[in-house]
């Protein structure tokens, strides 16, 4: 039997549920014992180097297996559906079916989808790229059903939201939830609209985790998005924290907060507050009102990868620096690969920065969209660059985007300001050129580590 049948078989299913089960009587008792479950489930080969950094951790009870044990305090059912929707749902079954239709469709099937419920926005944040699009544009409830229904028939069960601010339309977010309860749906917010209400509606749908967007400490963060958010954030952490939900952090790093973010005790407080993993993004220039001043310098970068790397190994929080960590998947994730992005018009984006596109689902199908010029540009030049510190075809290599959208004839999808895409890749050329000696010396000293 094939991994793709073997997963896709209810007996598999079975026994990933029973070792999941098991957890729950006696979580620190029984952690390695479920893990030889199912290492005994899954077939051969079947995330096999997850599997041995995750007994490892078990076997050391270090970090990773605070981290591990801190998920047993959250409320149990939402935990049991979330382990269910993420763990057998999205990585086991939808993952094979994701590879079933790579080969049989011959174009990239992310893992995740992300979606701009809305352009609408509380707040108006410096260098935001989401403030580009304007404020009146929204997908249809209906819309964003029937693209989750056509992702499902992809192998896709991960919806992660962006903006605008998505909790501008709490209502429907939770009515997605109820419509697919199979489904893990994750939100970038700014967190000032969660409340005790919304608290209690995550609670009872189970399958709903924000990720709030900080910046650093109160004067870098509010700074940037406003007087007064910080507070309001501290706040909407409190709240997750005591009805015991998961929740994460995402912060953009810029050579303004670079040194915060990457701060110690900016992991501390991060860990203290409850959140349970923190996204790292580097500022990308997209739009014409980008502040370039804002990307960081070689140095900056350097700084920020070694002390989130420090961190990863000591601190109990999941951290990923989507800049940094293209080793870890292979290159630049967009055009499908692993994820994709629609925004509020309805546009099929390769990547959340990269506004340029051929369809929009109004008028196309998933798989069509998938198969779009653009995105076909992208399954066939991954990787872009061997130095997995050099992954994107904006940041690192703009020469690479340029090239793709003006041969595919993909058009901006800014409809208040249009952008050319010699403008946005005009903006990255010396930033590319002064991070490859940085990113080639950093890259060889970690191969030769290997």
């Amino acid at each position: 039997m094939s991994i793709i049948e073997s997963v896709k078989n209810t007996a598999f299913t079975a026994a990933v549920n029973m070792a999941l089960n098991y957890l729950e009587k006696d979580p620190e008792t029984n952690i390695p014992k479920a893990m030889n479950l199912i290492d005994k489930a899954l077939p051969d080969g079947w995330y096999e180097s997850q599997r041995a950094a995750f007994r490892k951790a078990i076997d050391e009870k270090g970090n990773w297996y605070e981290l591990i044990l801190k998920a047993y305090q959250l409320d149990t059912g939402v935990r049991k559906t979330l382990f269910q929707n993420f763990i057998i749902n999205s990585a086991l079954k939808g993952g094979a079916i994701q590879e079933e239709m790579r080969e049989k469709e011959k174009c990239n099937v992310p893992w995740a989808i992300l979606l701009d419920p809305t352009s609408a926005c509380n707040l108006h944040c410096t260098g935001c790229w989401a403030a580009e699009y304007g404020h009146k544009l929204n997908l249809r409830l209906e819309t964003i059903d029937r693209i989750i229904q056509q992702g499902k028939d992809l192998g896709v069960y991960m919806y992660i939201y962006t903006g605008g601010e998505p909790m501008v339309r709490k209502k429907d977010l939770i009515t997605l939830c109820e419509r697919h309860p199979d489904c893990a749906f994750l939100s970038f917010t700014n967190g000032t609209l969660i409340d005790e209400t919304f608290c209690q509606e995550m609670l009872r749908v189970k399958n709903f985790v924000p990720a709030i967007s900080l910046e650093g400490f109160e004067t870098a963060n509010d700074g940037r998005r406003g007087s007064g958010v910080f507070e309001k954030v501290m706040h909407a952490m409190d709240l997750l924290r005591e009805h015991n939900l998961p929740f994460g952090v995402s912060t953009c790093y810029t050579s303004a907060n670079y040194e915060d973010i990457s701060s110690e005790s900016f992991f501390d407080m991060m860990i203290n507050m409850g959140a349970m993993f923190v996204w790292f993004f580097h500022y990308m220039p997209v739009g014409n009102e980008a502040v370039p001043e804002l990307l960081p310098t070689p140095e900056q970068r350097r700084t920020v990868y070694e002390r989130i790397r420090a961190f990863r190994s000591t601190k109990p929080i999941f951290s990923m620096d989507f800049q940094n960590d293209a080793e870890y998947v292979g290159g630049c994730i967009a055009g499908g690969r692993n994820y994709l992005h629609i925004n509020a018009a309805g546009d099929v984006e390769p990547c959340v920065f990269i506004h340029y596109s051929n369809v929009n689902i109004h008028d196309c199908t998933l798989l069509e969209a998938l198969k779009s010029p653009i995105f076909m540009a992208y399954h066939d030049g991954q990787p872009f660059n061997k130095n997995m510190l050099r992954p994107c075809p904006l940041l690192e290599n703009p020469q690479i985007l340029r090239e793709m959208v003006k041969r595919t004839g993909a058009k901006s999808t800014d409809l208040q300001s249009p952008e050319s895409v010699d403008h946005l890749c005009d903006k990255c050329e010396l930033y590319a050129k002064n991070w490859q000696p940085t990113a080639d010396e950093l890259w060889s000293a970690g191969q030769k580590g290997v």
